[in-house]
């Protein structure tokens, strides 16, 4: 069995412990538990080794070092271990060395993990403190935990103590966040029946759960009790105000809010700016767009990504595709690189403009940039070219999607099929049907009637008919519509005699 020296209080071992450095032995009792904890499973070994040399007249401060030299090692088991035996043997609880446990196993552990030892050593007569409790309800808060973030919560009254302000908006904000707004509102009520107020955080967050639920109209009524209880909204509380009511399309009410922050003397942030410019551009107010956008500038605040992207998705959807690629010059000359959501953006600008070569430059530009466009965009363009007539270039894009992993949709077949029929390519509009169908990809009904208007123009009613009972493709309304636009020009028997013939298929 290892002795420990009463000169230098280093185990001297003849067995499983390690050699300590020659520095080792003139160093502090911590220092020493340190160098003789270098191994895990060792917390029963060195226990004994300390009871049998110094017997049972021992300072808690020992056990103390013993426990920070295991904790700090990261050996956390035998940390556990040797608080167990301490506490076995009736010696007094080493409180230093448990609060340094407990603090790295919360930070460390699973919160509930964390939360069986702080019972643990609360039942050893370690004193609680609320702190630790908010602490474990923050960690099971955020992770989703709410049922056992209200065990814990509960038994803060349980121990004798008062939860806090903390310990309140901490679980109201884990209920909010969880989508349970009931059961936060409900708690601030507790909360104030304990005459412990609401502070501006507490109807920050239940403000942000009214507006995650678009009950804006009670996120205003909150906002005004908070306002009348003499609790002054800070730049947080305006942004989560003014977030909500562009999501909602109620802009006007949202620079209210903001001239109202700008008379508290709150200084807004480019976060607000970007969502205020974003809600401006979705209800097309670019004159209030380019001021708020100057006013960034006047701050002395730069416009970041964000705030570059919004614009050009504003100008395109408003179909001003020269500002939006003004913008696009100034994130160049800035140096910020266009995301997907930009490009995407530019893509759809330039198809509706007609510009389809341009359009795919630009999924050239945005491939070289690394990024993987979507399906819709490649659709996009092959509906572009489609349309000028090169259904060549569409089906190159095709197998260019079908070789980088994308597996079109009937949307993207409909395309192709469309741009097939119109050129009267009705062989070419076959082979891709059988296409669509090995893929396993279904034919709708647009495909339907692509198909139908086809053969009306450019074929005849029997090979579409052959099709039909082929491929099982089923008609509808649209389709006996479609039918009868294109045989307006003749005689009302042919017009029965097709139409019958079309029917009873």
């Amino acid at each position: 069995m290892p002795l420990l020296s009463p000169h230098n209080s280093v185990l001297l071992h003849n067995g499983p412990f390690p050699c300590c450095p020659p520095n080792a032995l003139a160093s502090p009792i911590s220092a020493s538990f340190r160098c003789l904890s270098q191994r895990e499973g060792l917390s029963f070994f060195t226990f004994v080794s300390i009871i049998e040399t110094k017997g049972t007249h021992l300072s808690n401060s020992v056990f103390d070092a013993l426990m920070n030299a295991y904790t700090d090692l990261g050996f956390i088991s035998d940390a556990i271990q040797c608080f167990r035996l301490v506490r076995k043997h009736n010696f007094q609880i080493p409180f230093h060395g448990c609060k340094f446990l407990l603090d790295k196993i919360i930070k460390t552990s699973l919160p509930l993990v964390a939360w069986r030892f702080y019972l643990e050593i609360l039942d050893s007569g370690y004193p609680p403190n609320v702190y630790s409790f908010n602490i474990l309800i923050n960690r099971l808060c955020k992770e989703g935990k709410i049922k056992d973030a209200r065990m814990i919560f509960d038994t803060i009254g349980k121990r004798g103590m008062r939860p806090t302000v903390v310990s309140f908006n901490t679980l109201i904000n884990g209920y909010c966040k969880s989508g349970n707004l009931e059961e936060g509102f409900r708690l601030k009520i507790v909360m104030e029946e304990s005459r412990i107020l609401p502070d501006v955080f507490t109807y920050s967050v239940l403000i942000n759960g009214l507006c995650n639920h678009r009950r804006l109209d009670d996120a205003c009524r909150l906002f005004d009790e908070m306002c009348k209880r003499g609790l002054a909204p800070n730049d947080v509380t305006f942004t989560i105000l003014i977030n909500g009511q562009c999501k909602s399309g109620r802009i006007d009410l949202a620079m209210e809010l903001y001239q109202l922050m700008l008379k508290k003397g709150l200084k807004p942030d480019l976060v607000l700016y970007n969502t205020l410019i974003n809600g401006l551009c979705k209800v097309g107010d670019f004159r209030e767009t380019k001021k708020l956008v100057e006013e960034v500038n006047k701050r002395g605040m730069k416009p970041d990504k964000i705030t570059y992207t919004t614009l050009i998705d504003g100008y395109c959807k408003e179909g001003d595709l020269v500002s939006a690629l003004e913008i696009r010059k100034e994130m160049f000359v800035e140096g910020i690189a266009l995301d997907n959501v930009a490009f995407t953006a530019l893509i759809s600008g330039l198809c509706k403009e007609g510009k389809v070569i341009d359009a795919e430059r630009t999924l050239r530009e945005m491939l070289k940039a690394g990024l993987r466009p979507d399906d819709a965009i490649y659709t996009m363009i092959m509906d572009g070219f489609c349309k000028k007539g090169d259904v060549k270039t569409g089906f190159k894009l095709l197998k260019e999607m079908q070789s980088d992993g994308h597996v079109p949709g009937v949307v993207t077949y409909n395309v192709l099929m469309n741009g097939y029929c119109k050129q009267g390519q009705m062989k070419n509009a076959a082979v891709l049907l059988d296409a669509m169908l090995n893929l396993g990809v279904v034919p709708d009904d647009i495909t339907y009637n692509i198909l139908l208007e086809g053969h009306c123009k450019h074929g005849n009613l029997q090979d579409f008919h052959k099709i039909q009972s082929e491929k099982g493709l089923v008609a509808d309304y649209a389709s006996y519509k479609s039918l009868l636009n294109e045989l307006s020009g003749t005689s009302k028997h042919q017009q029965e005699m097709i139409t019958a013939d079309f029917m009873s298929v």
